[in-house]
């Protein structure tokens, strides 16, 4: 066989993007920021355990939950499946692409190999669409690259069953239900209440708003895990990577997120979000900031307490507006409670 004929589009994120357009492949006619608001995707996580050699933070949601918060709330079903035998897997992908159905599969970034060497690193949360195979190659759509792309059967299983933290085990995932009408008001109203949980009201001290002023307090001691310049250099401009090229379409999904309640506001027929659209998206020019300060830093090399302070001033600001923010939000579903 060769290529299903499957609508490639880019998207913000991996996971948004590859959902939004299986759905859209199979008759649902939905956006990528729908997909991410209904599931809400916007968070904040830092992270330092005693097992972790260096600190790390997210700007979404646990990779997975994309999938499964939309499924919950709009009804749609998707099989999934994880393996122990790659040949297995291998398989039955190509079982369900000899049926035309194009399957997304999780795989360590570092093997899609049709993104140049200086570009990819190892992340084991990516997410592609698989859409066709012939000989000893498979056809990818994948949400960061501007076409279809080939991807050789070694490179693809390399990508599927990668080893260390969150190892994909062969993963893969495509809908198998579509409900006819779906509640798009509840399930927005849903993914909004999500996200003011996620931001303000975990009762830990790295999530969410809180997550946030524990990064702007930590950053300052990230020199001492550091094994050299080059390590620390390294780690500082990953800030920027995060926040702005690896697939969060810049300002660390804010700007996704903006895009949600700005239709969220059409579709509730409430004025009110399209102005919180346009305040969130001066909250990603915000975090963008902190990508300019991050990079700035990593390339003078400069990793003085005063440079790695100014970074976590920046960082406490993004908390405090985000705060309010996300209060405010909640404030406003207050009105629907009666409806989510």
């Amino acid at each position: 066989m060769s290529q299903i004929p499957f609508r490639h589009i880019m998207a913000a994120h991996c996971e948004s993007g590859t959902v939004t357009a299986l759905l859209n492949h199979h008759g649902l006619n939905i956006t990528e920021p729908m997909v991410f608001g209904i599931s809400s995707g916007i968070f904040f996580a830092y992270l330092k355990t005693p097992v972790m050699d260096f600190p790390m933070f997210a700007v979404r949601s646990m990779p997975g939950h994309v999938r499964t918060k939309f499924a919950d709330r709009t009804g749609v079903k998707f099989k999934s499946k994880t393996y122990r035998n790659p040949e297995k897997a291998e398989k039955e992908l190509n079982e369900l692409l000899d049926r035309n159905q194009p399957v997304a599969v999780q795989v360590d970034f570092f093997y899609m190999n049709y993104f140049p060497a200086w570009y990819r690193i190892h992340v084991n949360v990516h997410f592609v669409t698989v859409i066709g195979r012939e000989g000893d190659k498979y056809f990818i759509s994948d949400s960061y690259h501007p076409q279809i792309a080939e991807v050789s059967r070694e490179a693809l299983t390399k990508g599927r069953f990668a080893g260390g933290s969150m190892a994909p085990k062969g993963f893969m995932f495509y809908p198998v239900y579509i409900p006819e009408k779906i509640d798009f008001e509840k399930a927005i109203k849903a993914g909004m209440k999500g996200a003011t949980y996620n931001m303000l009201k975990i009762p830990l001290p790295f999530l969410g708003v809180k997550g946030i002023r524990r990064f702007a307090n930590r950053i300052v001691d990230w020199p001492k895990y550091a094994r050299d310049e080059d390590f620390l250099a390294e780690k500082i401009f990953r800030i920027t990577i995060f926040l702005e090229d690896q697939g969060t379409g810049g300002g660390g999904f804010r700007f996704l997120y903006a895009s949600f309640l700005q239709e969220a506001s059409k579709v509730l027929n409430n004025p009110r979000l399209d102005e919180m659209s346009k305040e969130m998206m001066n909250i990603g020019d915000g975090w963008r900031e902190v990508s300019l300060a991050s990079a700035k830093v990593a390339k003078q090399r400069d990793f003085s307490r005063e440079k790695l302070t100014e970074i976590g001033d920046l960082l406490r600001q993004r908390a405090d507006i985000e705060e309010s923010f996300f209060n405010r939000l909640d404030k406003e579903l207050s009105n629907h409670k009666n409806n989510i």
